[in-house]
């Protein structure tokens, strides 16, 4: 694509009409970091080609101007329109030039499915951590905005984030990641039983229900009690809350027992960052980001369904309709 050189480097924002709002706020990342005396030689490569020799902070405003209401507008939307029965929420961390210091900031992300069937990117937040706090904002904010009949959360074991989800979301069924609790047993076993530990991991969590989920661990814990006592302990411990998606019925478990999807997602957003490398402040980084996340949502929503939720809400109506009154947990 040739673009317009001009002399003084204000150009038309029309330009940035051609390329999705992710690009846009990828290009005004690079621009912030050249102004900001913090490119590399391959940054200040890219910003040339696309914007011209030189451009002036006054550029970078206006394009700002123009795209940060968009993205704040839909990351401040109301979630009311929809019930979300399933989310699914993860973090990132990316480096940030806050007050002359790089800093690691988390980037906090939910997504959930629809009573439809559609998943949806619920929201994100940047925070100093993964506290209880931070993320008991994040779920607090997620709730003014109207989520609701949350049934089955899905995360990994950080222990601010298990907090705060059984804080802010009792009645809910917290699924613990089974690919972040696979990985964190082979982290205590002996190199030399990993390969064969790891089939029965895998069996133990693929079992067709509770009670043969058990009766696997039963027979794991025989065999290699004394060989791998700490990743056996683990298991044991673990179990319950990774198999949790158990309940459900079997075509929903495949997308419900690990955070892969929303890393995928990440995956997108760790593209960008590799060029970027340091946001030169913390409004860059939730642009970028934002943006990207937008379009994610976009292309979920007017795609097809991930899920049929049919039997799900067939099920969910029969449990309800046989419990007392007395019984019935509310979900938030």
């Amino acid at each position: 694509m040739k673009v317009p050189r001009t002399r003084d480097g204000n150009f038309s924002v029309d330009l940035f009409h051609r390329y999705q709002r992710s690009e846009q706020a990828f290009v005004i990342g690079l621009m912030e970091m050249f102004i900001n005396g913090v490119s590399t030689r391959k940054v200040s490569q890219i910003t040339e080609e696309l914007c011209g020799t030189s451009f002036s902070k006054s550029t970078v405003s206006n394009l700002c101007k123009n795209l940060d209401p968009i993205i704040k507008g839909w990351n401040n939307r109301s979630l009311a329109d929809h019930h979300f029965p399933f989310v699914i929420v993860d973090a990132m961390y990316m480096k940030v030039r806050e007050n002359g210091r790089v800093r690691s900031r988390g980037v906090l992300i939910a997504v959930g499915v629809n009573t439809d069937g559609h998943r949806e990117v619920l929201g994100f937040q940047v925070g100093d951590s993964e506290s209880t706090a931070t993320w008991s904002a994040l779920f607090a904010w997620l709730k003014s905005r109207g989520l609701s009949s949350v049934d089955v959360i899905t995360s990994d074991h950080h222990g601010g984030l298990v907090n705060a989800i059984r804080k802010e979301f009792q009645g809910a069924t917290w699924q613990r990641c089974q690919t972040h609790f696979l990985r964190n047993i082979m982290d205590v076993t002996p190199k030399s039983l990993q390969s064969e530990i790891h089939g029965h991991v895998r069996s133990i969590l693929h079992a067709p229900d509770h009670e043969t989920a058990r009766v696997l661990l039963g027979q794991i814990l025989d065999t290699y009690a004394q060989k791998a006592n700490k990743a056996m302990k683990l298991l044991e411990e673990g179990l319950e809350d990774a198999t949790a998606i158990l309940s459900l019925p079997d075509h929903y478990r495949t997308c419900l027992r690990t955070t892969n999807s929303v890393e995928r997602m990440n995956e997108e957003i760790r593209r960008r960052e590799r060029v970027i490398r340091i946001f030169p402040n913390r409004e860059s980084l939730e642009r970028i980001v934002g943006a990207l996340l937008m379009e994610i949502h976009e292309k979920w929503s007017s795609g097809k369904r991930y899920l049929d939720m049919q039997e799900y809400l067939q099920r969910r109506e029969s449990d309800m309709a046989t419990q007392p009154k007395s019984n019935i947990i509310k979900l938030v």
